[in-house]
């Protein structure tokens, strides 16, 4: 890594207001996690339909009074968010091996997934739809009809469902007390609690994408894969399904306000 990149990181770090947009960052993604919560739980009483994806849930937030104005600050706020992560990226030392890169990629994989939302924000705002719910049917059939295709498609699924199983013990393990420094008490009690709850049920629904990507791989055809939607789908379709719906959704919500909490007292 140059120094001049790390010197630009640094100094971006080091910026009140590239934090104070980072932090703004955490309690816009704690919306929309709230907002596909509610959606999960939507689904699951009444077997409404609704995309519970990032874009749906974006669509369904610009159509609310103020709802453009509200989409662009989610664009900011992601965006600074996913360039925080970067800068992180580049200022980890590489002096701990394998560990340090371990860091590194997390980061990377974070600042990937906060610009990806900021892009279809932008792209929500600018049009007022987020492209409909078939994109990863769509980018699966893409993969597929090359050479090695199928291997890819089957990497994706397994990377999904180590990030699952990662959110799970992150959750279970209280490990995202680490990025948080909430005032002993009540406050932190609060915080545990809502983070165990929230890793564990985001964590189980990104595995259950990584298994239907892998089913997708395997069978190599592309309908099997699929987004949020289809694994609250698969999960509502097991045995007492609606129940474990009910509790992703709750989980989904209690991820948004432990991300809402993270945003004032996340260690930056």
């Amino acid at each position: 890594m140059s120094q001049t990149a790390r010197d630009t990181a640094s100094r971006a770090q080091d910026s009140t207001a590239f934090r104070v947009a980072a932090r703004l960052g955490y309690a816009v993604n704690g919306l929309l996690n709230i907002v596909i919560g509610g959606i999960a739980l939507s689904v699951a009483g009444t077997g409404a339909t609704g995309s519970a994806n990032p874009d749906g849930a974006l669509t369904g937030l610009a159509e609310a009074p103020g709802g453009q104005v509200l989409i662009w600050v989610i664009a900011v706020g992601t965006a600074a968010l996913g360039l925080w992560e970067l800068a992180s990226a580049i200022l980890r030392r590489s002096s701990g091996g394998k560990r340090a890169w371990a860091d590194r990629a997390k980061h990377i994989g974070k600042a990937i997934t906060y610009l990806a939302i900021s892009s279809i924000a932008v792209r929500v705002a600018l049009s007022g739809s987020g492209g409909g719910g078939s994109q990863e049917e769509d980018l699966t059939s893409t993969i597929l009809a090359n050479p090695g295709g199928v291997v890819l498609v089957v990497l994706i699924g397994l990377l999904a469902l180590g990030v699952g199983g990662y959110m799970v013990a992150k959750g279970a393990r209280r490990k995202f007390l680490q990025d948080v420094a909430p005032p002993a008490g009540a406050a932190r009690k609060a915080t545990t609690a809502l983070g165990i709850v929230g890793y564990i049920a985001r964590g189980i629904a990104i595995a259950v994408i990584g298994i239907l990507f892998i089913t997708a791989g395997f069978t190599a055809n592309a309908s099997e894969a699929g987004g949020l939607d289809d694994a609250l789908a698969a999960l509502a379709a097991l045995p007492f399904g609606q129940i474990i719906l009910v509790c992703i959704g709750i989980g989904f919500i209690a991820y948004g306000i432990y991300s809402v909490v993270r945003a004032r007292y996340a260690r930056l």
